[in-house]
């Protein structure tokens, strides 16, 4: 899909250490603290750096899906800061992270170009129905009131979980109300701040304090507010939380709360969707997909096959 010569492209070698690390799973306002580029090369030292991409092919089959014309396409990323979410290489400008895996491995096997541009994630899904960008990559989970105005092309499953420090008297949280009179840290324009803000009411409902909402912009500044005390809980990705626990001290996995299948999100009606489902699901075929997640350690949000905006899961 062509796009404005004025637009500034970034390709996946992009922006320096001096940019701010937004969440995976959003970035909201009204947050402190920050990550500088300390943060950004301890969290580099840890990014795995396997090749699984260079061996995909062009799959002629899923390119004759794309609409007539189509060669190269924008994508629109937010960077998270920590893996499996989009990240940086030790040179702290190159993009890493499952979501930019697969997004290559399926423009490779479409035989397109992209062109890559940073946004925070809660700017992205607004801006595909203008066609500032052709799709989003950033784990973006699949939601019926998503549904209603973005299709999705799912590539993995994953979902909501929550975390504490470790001298936390919380175990495995199975109810919401067991956060009342709580400060929860997590992401705005997030699936996480839409579940927190829509329940607090089964606080007040049973007579106990409702728990309070904080959102960060940054991930370290979230990681942060939990190790001094100023949060009690962290609600996040689930592949996410469990990859920050098992590289933090001082940290646990609670548990995961609602699983939810995750998309490469387009503007409503698109044509693109069925040419990106066909790549997905030659990457399972082919044994891509495989290598993706155990170099990503996320086996356990393999899905398949790839669907185009299914029913949001309610388990």
């Amino acid at each position: 899909m062509r796009t404005p010569a004025h637009r500034h492209f970034l390709p996946f070698a992009v922006i320096t250490s001096a940019a701010l690390l937004l969440t995976a799973c959003g970035s909201g306002s009204g947050g402190s603290g920050g990550t500088g580029a300390a943060d950004v090369a301890a969290a580099s030292d840890k990014v795995p750096t396997t090749d699984v991409i260079s061996a995909v092919k062009k799959d002629d089959a899923a390119a004759k899906l794309l609409p007539a014309g189509v060669t190269s396409l924008t994508v629109a990323v937010s960077v998270g800061g920590t893996p499996p979410g989009t990240t940086y290489l030790s040179d702290g400008k190159t993009l890493t992270g499952q979501d930019v895996d697969f997004t290559k491995a399926v423009a490779k096997a479409l035989g397109i170009e992209l062109k890559v541009e940073q946004a925070s994630f809660e700017a992205i899904l607004p801006a595909l129905d203008s066609g500032k960008y052709d799709f989003g990559a950033s784990n973006f989970g699949v939601t019926d009131e998503r549904r209603k105005t973005i299709d999705f092309v799912t590539y993995i499953n994953d979902g909501q979980g929550f975390a504490a420090r470790k001298d936390s008297k919380l175990s495995r949280i199975t109810d919401l109300k067991q956060l009342c009179g709580l400060n929860v840290a997590t992401g705005a324009g997030t699936t996480f701040e839409a579940t927190l803000e829509e329940n607090k009411h089964v606080c007040t409902d049973a007579g106990k304090k409702a728990y309070q909402v904080q959102t960060y912009a940054e991930q370290g500044a979230i990681w942060s507010s939990v190790q001094q005390g100023r949060s009690d809980v962290v609600m996040s990705t689930i592949n996410g939380l469990r990859y920050a626990v098992a590289h933090q001290q001082g940290v646990k996995f609670l548990n995961e709360y609602h699983r939810l299948d995750v998309g490469f999100a387009f503007k409503k009606g698109t044509k693109l969707a069925p040419a990106f489902q066909a790549a997905v699901n030659e990457l399972i075929a082919d044994g891509t997909y495989d290598k993706i997640l155990k170099k990503w350690g996320t086996t356990g949000s393999a899905i398949g096959k790839s669907r185009i905006s299914p029913p949001e899961l309610k388990n």
